[in-house]
């Protein structure tokens, strides 16, 4: 299927609601920060960033004016010790920002730092990025729902993103993936099946190979892989389900081939089950948290009245649930794709218990 086809247009950026806002207060996420977006948009000029190969990385390196460049750099120091640290600044004499980087590419166009600590050249990254509900609504989702915790701020229309370490999914499927041993491509077939649910059920979309990364961890005598999201920007706006499940981009096409391949239908199915338990955990264990987020997202505008009704039409088309019909917003399909989620785990949980397959 060709991507402009699975795709539509453009999508807009959406503000940040009263809301919306009170609730990153709440919960740490909103903290005054000493630079914007916009502060970082004033540079003088720029290089283009090429990879160890010599091709275009769609960054650009810019730089600045001598007497903004300081100041800059001691805003940036200070947003650094924020979301890594207690935010004070005995720490600044060790850092040095050696990079600002520029994406024009893709809805955000974010900024990328560098951070360097000068005693033993260890170095992070974060990224500084216009605020977009819709973005805001899936770091969100994916720090309560996923098995990661994501650590980020949002401060007027500008928000601070920790860097999420891993290889680019294209870079692995690209050059990795032909020298992984048999039963390491096993467990990516596994891995790319509960990533395929896990966005389907939380409604993150546009999981093309570049929006996501894996992320190889030693365990005794093999390497354990993982897939993590990286880019939140799709979170419930598009209109056709198939843009919520990974498994439909043409460039995921060799993990597809891979579950096609290493796994049976029966142990795909195990898998989704056991994706679906984790999130319904997850539910439950922040059902108050959730709920408050899905509540503001209910009263919020993140799509288009055409999306909505074509996504609550696809989603009942799969489920049967007629609950879907009766969504009005996007934040209605979240909470009943949710419930279905939570009441299938403890109905199908509670039947167990009753036929005796499992004690408690």
């Amino acid at each position: 299927m060709s991507e402009e086809k699975l795709m539509s247009k453009k999508k807009p950026t959406f503000p940040v609601c009263p809301a919306l806002d009170a609730y990153l207060d709440q919960y740490s996420r909103k903290i005054e920060i000493p630079i914007f977006y916009e502060d970082l948009l004033r540079f003088a000029g720029s290089v283009v960033v090429y990879d160890d190969r010599g091709e275009d990385t769609l960054w650009i390196r810019v730089y600045y004016s001598d007497t903004e460049r300081r100041e800059i750099d001691e805003s940036l120091k200070k947003v650094y010790s924020i979301l890594h640290s207690d935010g004070s600044d005995h720490t600044f004499q060790y850092l040095n920002v050696d990079a600002v980087d520029y994406c024009t590419f893709g809805n955000s166009k974010p900024f990328r730092i560098k951070v360097r600590n000068i005693l033993n050249d260890n170095f992070t990254y974060f990224y500084v990025k216009k605020a977009d509900a819709s973005r805001i609504y899936g770091l969100e989702l994916e720090h309560l729902l996923s098995p990661y915790n994501l650590n980020f701020l949002v401060y007027g229309n500008t928000l601070i993103e920790e860097h999420i370490a891993g290889i680019p999914g294209d870079v692995f499927i690209k050059e990795m993936l032909p020298d992984c041993s048999a039963s390491e491509k096993a467990q990516l077939a596994k891995e790319f099946v509960k990533f395929n649910e896990r966005c389907m059920i939380r409604l993150l979309g546009d999981m093309r190979s570049y929006n996501y990364v894996i992320v190889p961890m030693h365990d005794f005598d093999h390497v354990v892989y993982k897939i993590r999201a990286i880019d939140f920007d799709q979170q419930c706006y598009e209109g056709k389900l198939k843009i919520y499940r990974p498994q439909f981009f043409k460039e995921n096409n060799p993990m597809v081939g891979l579950v096609r391949d290493r796994l049976l239908r029966d142990s795909v199915d195990q898998y989704k089950v056991e994706e679906r338990s984790f999130v319904a955990k997850r539910i439950l264990s922040s059902q108050r948290r959730i709920g408050k987020l899905i509540s503001i997202a209910k009263s919020d505008t993140i799509s288009t009245p055409e999306n909505v009704e074509q996504l609550k039409s696809d989603i009942y088309q799969l489920t049967h649930d007629v609950h879907f019909k009766k969504c009005r917003c996007m934040g209605d399909i979240l909470e009943v794709a949710l419930d279905f989620v939570k009441r299938n785990y403890e109905d199908v949980s509670m039947k167990q218990i009753i036929e005796k397959r499992i004690r408690i």
